[in-house]
């Protein structure tokens, strides 16, 4: 059993999954959710046996901040009316830049200190843009691709540089489908806030 979590089967099968996971968000369809409920139990195993402890530790979060998520998207009891997508409100930017900051210094201390990462700081950097742009999906910001898009870029480079082949297509996926998301999104957004025409 423990080999199959290691093996590339069990990591391709996560990449399947967040496929399925990065359309439904383009769509930003809120069943996007239910699968962000299941995929970060694959890649907990997977980065747990590479040794990308932040990335494992990301992926815990993503399986709360999905339940979040789903709640946050869907409003009132039946769950038929959804959160519009919105811009994140500027006045709020240096608030967001000095909690990244802080989430990066904390948790580069935590893995210099107290793992054997091979790459703490390149971890700490993909993981606190990846809890930034969580945050900002859950609240259905535009601007959460623009996190997306350097986050999955970096996390790339370093599945490759590690063998983790399987992923790192996948995050080349992530890295060009955050640019296209960004203007469906926009698009959507207009759209939401152009009253018809008579």
């Amino acid at each position: 059993m423990l080999a199959f979590f290691q093996s590339v089967w069990f990591e391709i099968i996560g990449a399947v999954i967040g496929l399925a996971y990065l359309y439904l968000e383009y769509k930003a369809n809120k069943w996007l959710w239910p699968v962000g409920v299941l995929m970060p139990v694959v890649y907990v195993f997977i980065f747990y046996y590479s040794k990308f402890y932040a990335d494992m530790g990301i992926y815990i979060y993503y399986f709360f901040a999905s339940i979040y998520g789903w709640h946050k998207w869907s409003k009132g009891n039946s769950g038929e009316t959804e959160m519009p997508i919105s811009s994140f409100p500027r006045r709020y930017a240096g608030a967001l830049a000095a909690i990244g900051i802080a989430i990066f210094a904390l948790i580069a201390f935590i893995l210099v200190r107290y793992t054997d990462s091979p790459v703490p700081y390149g971890d700490s950097f993909t993981t606190m843009l990846s809890i930034l742009g969580m945050w900002m999906l859950a609240h259905k910001y535009v601007e959460q691709w623009g996190l997306w898009f350097a986050a999955n870029f970096f996390s790339t480079g370093l599945y490759l540089w590690k063998g983790l082949y399987p992923t790192a297509a996948l995050f080349t996926v992530y890295t060009v489908i955050s640019v296209f998301g960004y203007f469906k999104w926009r698009k959507m957004m207009r759209e939401a806030t152009t009253p018809p025409s008579a």
